[in-house]
């Protein structure tokens, strides 16, 4: 099993096969609009507005785990986003990263790279940094800001 074999939904509701992403870096990660590192998403879309033209994709998770801070609906969500941060990459529908109802897809994600003392999440904003073959290279904690991995991202493009 590797990445490509997941589906997931994206903010409209609509399954997406993340084999679509083959042969693109990708850059995951579970976010909310009330957290402290929100502002982290205006470093995301500056990452986005550099690389996508070489391959890199951001896949957005909202996730209403850790205090409430993503508690709006994707559309809300979506909205926040745009007006302000001016984002442009994908947004995926609202999911669990952590215990029963955990999305498969983190399950694979935590399994491949643990890290940080155990499996589990801790905030928003964790990072996964998956290649262009599907492999999932390098995990950041929340703290690790965007432009912080921007070497990390650029090597593997």
């Amino acid at each position: 099993m590797n990445i490509y074999d997941f589906q997931v939904k994206d903010a409209k509701g609509n399954t997406v096969n993340l084999s679509e992403y083959k042969g693109k870096t990708l850059l995951i990660v579970n976010t909310a609009t009330g957290c402290g590192f929100t502002p982290q998403y205006k470093g995301l879309q500056a990452l986005y507005d550099k690389y996508q033209a070489k391959g890199f994709e951001i896949l957005d998770f909202p996730c209403n785990q850790f205090g409430n801070q993503a508690p709006g609906t994707e559309d809300e969500i979506h909205q926040f986003c745009e007006i302000n941060y001016k984002t442009t990459f994908r947004l995926f529908s609202k999911i669990d990263v952590n215990g029963k109802n955990e999305s498969p897809l983190y399950t694979y994600l935590k399994g491949q790279k643990g890290g940080f003392l155990s499996k589990r999440i801790k905030w928003n904003f964790t990072k996964f940094l998956v290649d262009k073959t599907g492999e999932v290279v390098e995990r950041f904690a929340p703290t690790a800001t965007p432009e912080s991995i921007e070497d990390k991202i650029a090597s593997i493009l």
